[in-house]
């Protein structure tokens, strides 16, 4: 009798063991909305589990967590009001005046403009080995934050989900030309493509796709950009392309750079490259290959002037979407091996996000020059918490 109440006692303790309430986990789940989800958004939701042990072991000492911090979305994912809201900001932007040194950047004609000239000037810094994705995760954090202190958004950078808009670029709610778009496609042009002579035929060019003149539809079809890709461009007044050249927004949405973006690529970019150099590498391109990789063909999705252009590329608001993209495959690599991963920077050994930055070589930091403070590389390594705590962001 006495067993058979010990073993009453013991089935009743594990029931209320079973019943204490579990650690709440982060809810991490994709709202439903317009697109299905492709391969790598079904990779971040089955790893954000590991992510959030991993800060369990290493919390923010600011304070940010996974149920703190900001949500940037995809495009498609807002609603037209909230498109509209960012589409207001940027315009807002361009109506300010240039905070850029006069003397030295005479073409910089609002606050948009500094964005793009501080990546003309730096852009050889900042697509350098270690810094290219430390670097323009500060970038884009700080025009979305511009765009917060400068315009009044209430919103988050959002981001362009490749995978999304594909098959075909031009008739996505990215590039449609309605008024919650960020504009439409360049007008016809006869221009002969894009040489990328480093690829074997056929990707040693990337083809007309139908576009390549001047965008006449949707909010931006009035912006000028200040630099020169095209052949048929005048020449900019001053030798060190930092004049006013003042033109045509043009663009060649292509749908043949898009074909190179789709989650299949970034799913095996994401998976099959152990390491940050490895990966850094397959996504700028490999030749040998015969793999133009997602950032070439982000780029040139949305190509023409100055959206093609390697040195003033920001001059194309899209740009801002295209690597935000690229930092949320960053964080995705990141999140399937954090231990090791939150802390490696490519070209170099894991840094240390503690060291103070008094003794971190000047190449281990990041300068945008006059447009923001210098930071070291090792503190914009972790979306959760880094930069002194305003890193506080993931992707939905």
């Amino acid at each position: 009798m006495k067993h058979q109440h010990f073993e009453v006692l013991a089935a009743s303790l594990l029931l209320c063991v079973n019943a204490s309430p579990l650690e709440k986990r982060f809810e991490y789940s994709r709202p439903p909305g317009p697109y299905p989800l492709d391969v790598v958004d079904e990779l971040g939701l089955a790893s954000i589990g590991k992510f959030e042990e991993y800060l369990a072991k290493n919390p923010s000492e600011h304070g940010c967590t996974l149920e703190t911090a900001v949500r940037r979305k995809e495009w498609s994912d807002l609603s037209v009001e909230q498109r509209e809201a960012y589409i207001a900001a940027v315009l807002c932007l361009q109506s300010k005046p240039s905070q850029a040194p006069k003397d030295k950047y005479p073409g910089a004609l609002s606050r948009f403009d500094d964005f793009v000239v501080t990546h003309m000037t730096l852009a050889g810094q900042l697509h350098s080995t270690p810094h290219l994705l430390p670097a323009h995760r500060y970038y884009i954090w700080f025009y979305e934050q511009t765009l917060r202190e400068e315009c009044g958004y209430e919103g988050y950078q959002p981001y362009w989900n490749y995978d999304r808009y594909a098959a075909d670029p031009v008739n996505s709610p990215l590039f449609n030309g309605n008024m919650s778009s960020m504009g439409g496609n360049g007008l016809p042009s006869d221009y002969a493509g894009v040489p990328t002579p480093s690829f074997a035929p056929p990707l040693n060019v990337i083809p007309n796709a139908g576009g390549g003149g001047c965008v006449t539809e949707g909010p931006f079809k009035d912006l000028g950009p200040k630099s020169t890709v095209f052949d048929d461009i005048p020449p900019n007044p001053r030798a060190d392309g930092f004049g006013s050249n003042p033109r045509c927004l043009r663009r060649d949405v292509n749908k043949y750079a898009a074909a190179f973006t789709t989650a299949n690529w970034t799913y095996a970019l994401i998976t099959e490259n152990q390491d940050i150099d490895s990966l850094q590498q397959v996504m700028l391109g490999t030749p040998a290959k015969n793999d133009w990789g997602v950032h070439l063909g982000g780029h040139y999705t949305i190509g023409g002037d100055p959206g093609g252009d390697f040195w003033a590329s920001p001059g194309d608001p899209v740009f801002y979407f295209h690597h935000g993209m690229i930092d949320r495959i960053w964080w995705l690599w990141q999140m399937q091996d954090p231990d090791n991963r939150m802390t490696a920077v490519a070209g170099m050994q894991s840094v240390d996000p503690s060291m103070p930055s008094a003794v971190i070589a000047e190449e281990d930091m990041v300068d945008l020059a006059w447009l923001a403070p210098a930071v070291p590389v090792a503190d914009l390594l972790n979306n959760i918490g880094g930069h002194g705590g305003r890193f506080c962001f993931i992707y939905d």
